[in-house]
């Protein structure tokens, strides 16, 4: 009678479990999937990434205005070190963004990023950016960060961005907690990781 029993509740428990492992599976999926979702489709103003401009540049000249925030609980002070530039489209460009920590302790934190209007992020492409990049300043310390980018000439073809003159990336910068930064840093001084290098 036991064996029966316990033979009955293997199938629902078995099942369980593996409905269980696959939501835990798909909840840590989910970060990864979104982002290249909107990597690829330029969804809710996010931008793509290019190794370089396929070199083609036209005559249209965009406004590129640069802004910047940061969450309460990191103490930094972070702005873009320029207002705004104007680049050509397909034309490669550069800027520049400053953070500095404020606080008398380390501080480690990581930017996200997007782009208004939305719709034009699909087009503005980053070569090199710091976003979604660890940064771990010093109390007192002060970096500079370079973005740099094109505006695919694609964008040109694009009838419902006509009227856009003006594309805006904007960076908020996020804390990292301390525990993981810590354990990130032990890590890196453990003897056991260093003998492997």
């Amino acid at each position: 009678m036991d064996r029966s029993l316990a033979s009955r509740n293997r199938k629902p428990m078995l099942t369980c479990v593996t409905v269980v492992a696959g939501m835990a599976g798909l909840s840590a999926a989910a970060v990864p999937l979104y982002y290249l979702f909107t990597s690829v489709t330029g969804f809710a103003g996010t931008v793509r990434t290019a190794a370089k401009s396929n070199g083609t540049v036209l005559d249209r000249a965009m406004r590129i205005r640069f802004d910047a925030s940061t969450n309460s609980a990191l103490p930094w002070q972070f702005k873009a070190v320029q207002h705004g530039i104007s680049v050509k489209v397909g034309e490669t460009a550069m800027a520049f963004y400053r953070a500095h920590n404020a606080d008398d302790k380390p501080a480690a934190g990581w930017a996200t990023f997007n782009v208004t209007p939305y719709k034009a992020g699909k087009y503005f492409n980053k070569i090199e950016c710091f976003c979604f990049t660890e940064q771990r300043l010093d109390p007192g310390e002060s970096i500079d960060m370079p973005v740099r980018f094109f505006i695919d000439p694609e964008i040109d073809n694009d009838p419902n961005l006509a009227e856009v003159k003006t594309i805006t990336p904007s960076y908020t910068f996020f804390r990292v907690k301390q525990d993981e930064a810590e354990k990130k840093t032990a890590l890196m001084a453990s003897p056991v990781l260093n003998s492997i290098h």
